[in-house]
């Protein structure tokens, strides 16, 4: 714990963040200023009552006990006019002000899904999943509401310490020393536990979203962790982690509730000795009481606002954590672009190329070396090989999800550097071992890469995929709505919609990464000669583990080490009783 909190008490830029907040509110300015006008008006309504208060007092005759009731009927109607006005005007900024956050806050929500759909894959490969939800949701209203309160609380402060400031100059330069020695007393102690309690708040909002990622993840392997019987052991686990996240929030917020009861008492301390000094100067003929009263009231809205502005410095220092956070995540470095003379790669033949590749995903540990490979139009290359071997990064480098650190990848004798990465993306169709479906209608997830397709086109599809007898049989056909990642129906069968989502696509190019893994052998086979017949003319890669789905492919890559140590048909490979045959007689012998 201690050494998490002293990884996070490093300076943070918090002024930048400030800044960057304040672009979001300027988009808006012209609301922020009519926010301000409101502020004004309503504080220095708010601000004559003390003074009519004083007014309404003098009209008593202390020592004869007569009083001006008119005179005190006029200045008390007066303060009820002045405060009613006050507070409509405070009633429509809190309105205006929940109007401006809800627009900053969708913007920022927007500004940083849109930038998450522009990260590179690694970055989803090193950041929980957990942790990335909680900065869109948590960390995102934990700004929203600092700007819908916290942000006019301040303004308030300011406009209201001015002015009972100079009010109470005017009514007593001599008592207002009193404040020369409380106010600086409360910002010195302010500025202190602030600067103790940033670091925690920072360090609470990281606790959190470490939690979520757990929590994210557990969820997700229910059934692996319930396999392995690892319930006892994860509780374990949770409870470590949510100790460490009540203990951060409990830290951040008992040191930042110290700051409001050390600030009241200053404050009170203030009122104490104005009372004392105060009745020092009436005893002596140098001040009335409505003057007093009025000075004394004036004290209260001048140190009140101090003492409230310190409540929230908790809730402020929590909302810049959140807001840094956000924009840590805004500032990730984007997928590379482009290059400004990148080609659109259109037509496509399909013939790819790899010369002398090598690649890893950190400097120092190499997964492919030296990787040289030909796939021909039309042809269906196999790629298998141990795990590890560097089969799935292969997939990865041809769709440039991963850049090489060394040699070429060339497609239809253009280096994949020099075109758009949506051309080339748009040339592959791709069904992955972890399918993923979204939550949505059966059609809709089979239709899902190709805009306008027709029932007509999906249902071919399903029939090649040999899983439109399936479809037929749920309660409302193609239109049965799916749950998320299509949890109502089984892994094998949300697999095959995923193949029929890849033949409607009309790319060039088609890459399977163990597809086929969660259907049995006889449907796997009706579905490589499906695909064989639609996928005409059409380059596709395979990476399989069960050997006997890939016989008939028109070229086998054997990769080990990130090294393609042999290839050819599968006779071939056979008759040479090397690597893959090897492999070959592990599964079958």
């Amino acid at each position: 714990m201690a050494e998490g909190q002293k990884k996070y008490e490093k300076p943070k830029n918090r002024k930048g963040t400030i800044l960057r907040l304040g672009t979001y509110l300027m988009q808006y300015w012209y609301w922020v200023m009519l926010a301000l006008v409101l502020t004004v008006g309503s504080n220095l309504l708010a601000l004559v009552g003390p003074m009519l208060s004083g007014y309404a007092i003098d009209a008593i005759d202390p020592g004869i006990g007569k009083v001006d009731f008119p005179r005190v009927f006029y200045y008390a109607g007066m303060m009820v006019i002045f405060y009613l006005f006050s507070s409509i005007l405070s009633y429509i900024l809190g309105v205006l002000m929940i109007y401006i956050s809800r627009k900053v806050v969708y913007q920022m929500r927007e500004d940083v899904f849109t930038h998450l759909m522009q990260l590179p894959v690694g970055y989803f490969d090193t950041h929980q999943t957990g942790d990335i939800i909680s900065r869109i949701s948590y960390d995102i209203d934990t700004v929203n509401t600092s700007l819908a309160n916290d942000l006019v609380q301040i303004l308030t402060t300011l406009i209201t310490v001015v002015g009972a400031f100079s009010m109470m100059l005017a009514i007593s330069p001599r008592l207002i020393l009193i404040f020369a020695f409380t106010v600086p007393l409360s910002i010195l102690l302010t500025k202190i536990i602030t600067g103790k309690t940033r670091p925690l708040f920072r360090l609470r909002s990281r606790k959190l979203g470490e939690l979520n990622g757990f929590v994210e993840e557990m969820i997700s392997g229910q059934k692996t962790l319930k396999a392995y019987h690892q319930e006892e052991r994860t509780i374990t686990k949770f409870d470590g982690k949510n100790e460490e996240a009540v203990e951060a929030y409990y830290r951040a917020e008992y040191y930042g509730s110290v700051v409001g009861p050390a600030v009241n008492f200053i404050n009170n301390l203030s009122l104490t000795l104005v009372s004392v000094f105060g009745a020092l100067l009436f005893l002596s003929g140098q001040m009335r009481i409505g003057s007093i009263s009025s000075f004394i009231l004036y004290s209260r809205k001048f140190s009140g606002p101090i003492n409230e502005a310190a409540n929230i410095m908790s809730e402020l220092q929590s909302a810049l954590a959140a807001a840094e956070r956000v924009f840590m995540m805004i500032d990730e470095p984007a997928e590379t672009a482009d290059k400004e003379d990148a080609i659109t790669l259109e037509p496509v033949i399909g013939d790819v190329r790899l010369k002398d590749v090598r690649f890893g995903y950190t400097k120092e540990q190499c997964i492919i070396r030296h990787l040289n490979l030909h796939a021909a139009p039309g042809k269906l290359v196999a790629i298998v090989g141990p795990t590890g071997a560097g089969k799935t990064t292969l997939i990865n480098l041809l769709m440039r999800f991963y850049d090489v650190n060394d040699g070429q990848i060339l497609v239809d004798n253009h280096n994949i550097c020099d075109v758009t990465r949506a051309s080339l993306r748009r040339a592959y169709a791709m069904v992955l071992q972890d399918t993923w479906l979204f939550e949505g209608t059966v059609f809709e997830n089979i239709a899902y890469g190709k805009q306008g397709a027709t029932i007509e086109e999906v249902t071919a599809a399903a029939k090649a995929a040999k899983i439109h007898s399936y479809i037929k049989r749920l309660p409302q056909g193609y239109d049965t709505v799916l749950t998320d990642e299509g949890t109502n129906i089984s892994k094998g069968q949300k697999q095959l919609l995923t193949i029929a989502r890849a033949m409607l696509l009309d790319a060039p190019m088609l890459i399977l990464d163990e597809a086929t893994s969660n259907v049995d052998t006889r449907t796997e086979q009706q579905i490589q000669q499906a695909m064989r017949v639609l996928m005409e003319h059409k380059t596709c890669f395979v990476i399989a583990h069960r050997l006997s789905t890939i016989q008939n492919a028109d070229e086998i890559l054997v990769v080990n080490h990130g090294e393609i140590v042999e290839q050819g048909t599968h006779l071939e490979l056979m008759r040479q009783e090397g690597f893959y045959y090897q492999m070959y007689r592990a599964q079958f012998e």
